[in-house]
């Protein structure tokens, strides 16, 4: 008889389910955008219903596909699921959300980080890896939370990510019963050990949160529960199917794209762009005041990883189609773009796109998005060129760090959505100096989930020997030796901009923005 797992990434721009078979290939799935919304300057609103909603529907969708297939809902052994490491709302007692649910994306925190950088407590990297409290770090948004609970009709029992909100309600837990894995949970940047797994009393007294709002810490495959009856009669799949304790969307895609070890590359190419590289441990260097790196425990028991970031990296792109090209919902104008962009020769003609479009980050807080130098020659090509090469060279910052303290980065594994751009992969190998490989499998988190959900009900022995069966390469793009020295003087030149003379009118636009 075959088997079947089912799995679900709750990303920024989308909810991705899936069903694959025991060996590991597709046989249904569904996406469903999200809805973003922005307050006020800076600050970005979603929905942690609308996530369990369009998981709902995605179940549905590809229990209609397996109907049409002649495959038997009632052989899926598993449902498991990842989420969004860096984003929490705040659930009354019977597990129901009454807060926005608030990710990485937000600035609204600013003025709370700076205050808490102020205390220069030692504690935060011995315990967590991550020296200095950032403003996209969950614990800043419970403590945003906490400080404004008269605006929620009803009082905070616990915090919740949206993965595990998923999983709970599909499972019908209240609040008291409500988890968060240990990957997932080192994306609260503090409050938590991260090397013994558990929540940091002294770190929780010193941020203001109650211990008893702080989810149970279990293991990315514990059985959790079973789909409810009521659940069940909402996705069209049987009661009773095990639900597993779920992961961080950026552990799921890493262990996808054949990062099992330390040492490891991986450009998780998603809304938020973000550079990994895996390890054993803490790295001194790495972690210090100023490098502006993050540090994660992985899904895997002694994996661990730090991470550099650009907030908008992949929303960037999606804006620029969306609002500039005015294509919203046409994910066929990307190639498009793409083939255009590859006739622009590197520097894009001179034009540097700042893709800080909901904020700075580390020293330049206060930057925003925008083009510069642009000329009557200045077309959509050249424009969405510059917009490729602006988050190569906020990664060209990182690599550096990264090679400074001995990590090898001759490979790097480029992983999600934005590793179907060939151009952007080219852009990539050419700025960091390495060779850009991708995956036959760019989606790697799902196809992890229904690996993890595998082995949750004993029907695989080790994860990691199958999802290294599992990882296949697809292609693989060299550095062009002249155009890598070419974005080294660029690189140099758009830093200077960016970090000295636009500082000044970075805080000026501030000022404007406050009007």
């Amino acid at each position: 008889m075959s088997r079947y797992y089912l799995g679900f990434d709750a990303g920024t721009q989308s909810v991705k389910v899936a069903v694959y078979d025991e060996h590991m290939q597709i046989v249904a799935s569904s996406t469903s955008p999200t809805t973003l919304s922005y307050p006020h300057p800076g600050w970005v609103n979603m929905d942690v219903d609308e996530y369990l909603a369009l998981a709902i529907k995605g179940m549905k969708d590809c229990v209609v596909q397996l109907e049409e297939k002649h495959i038997d809902v009632n052989q899926i052994r598993s449902i498991m699921g990842d989420g969004i490491i860096c984003g929490i709302a705040g659930v009354d007692a019977e597990g129901n959300a009454i807060t926005p649910y608030i990710n990485y994306l937000d600035s609204r925190t600013q003025e709370d980080e700076i205050e808490m950088n102020g205390w220069d407590l030692d504690i935060w990297g011995k315990e967590t890896g991550n020296p200095e409290p950032k403003c996209m770090y969950p614990a800043l948004f419970a403590r945003w939370f906490l400080k404004h609970q008269e605006q929620w009709t009803g009082t905070i029992a616990k915090f919740i990510h949206n993965a595990p909100y998923i999983l709970a309600h599909l499972a019908g837990l209240k609040a008291a019963d409500m988890f968060i894995d240990w990957g997932a949970m080192s994306g609260w940047g503090l409050g938590y050990k991260v090397e013994e797994k558990v929540w940091s009393t002294e770190q929780l007294e010193i941020l203001g949160i109650s211990e008893t709002m702080m989810p149970r810490i279990v293991k990315p495959w514990d059985i959790i529960g079973h789909l409810t009856a009521e659940m069940a009669e909402a996705t069209g799949l049987p009661a009773g199917i095990p639900i597993c304790g779920g992961a961080g969307d950026t552990m799921q895609s890493m262990i996808g794209s054949g990062n099992i070890k330390a040492g490891q590359a991986v450009d998780v190419a998603g809304t938020c762009s973000m550079f990994c590289v895996s390890t054993n441990g803490i790295i001194p260097e790495l972690s210090k005041k100023g490098a502006g790196l993050i540090f994660n425990s992985g899904t895997l028991p002694n994996l661990y990883f730090y991470w550099g970031y650009i907030r908008t990296g992949g929303l960037a792109l999606r804006w620029f189609k969306d609002n500039i090209c005015g294509h919203e919902g046409d994910g066929s104008y990307y190639d498009i773009l793409n083939d255009g962009a590859a006739q622009v020769s590197p520097g894009s003609n001179g034009v540097f796109f700042l893709p800080y479009l909901t904020g700075g980050t580390n020293d330049i807080k206060n930057a925003t998005g925008c083009f510069l130098n642009m000329t009557m020659d200045t077309d959509q090509a050249t424009m969405w060129h510059a917009v490729l090469e602006a988050i190569g060279y906020d990664y060209m910052e990182i690599t550096d760090l990264y090679r400074s303290a001995g990590v090898n980065l001759n490979r790097i594994t480029v992983t999600e959505g934005g590793s179907r751009s060939n151009v952007w992969n080219q852009i990539k190998a050419d700025m960091l100096g390495s060779d850009i490989v991708t995956p036959e499998n760019a989606e790697g988190a799902v196809a992890t989930n229904c690996i993890v959900g595998a082995y949750a009900v004993g029907d695989i022995p080790d994860i990691t020997e199958a999802v290294t069966a599992n990882f296949k390469v697809k292609q693989t793009f060299h550095a062009d030796e002249s155009n890598k020295q070419f974005y080294r003087e660029q690189y140099n030149l758009q830093k200077q901009i960016v970090k000295q003379d636009m500082s000044a009118v970075f805080d000026t636009l501030k000022k404007i923005n406050q009007h």
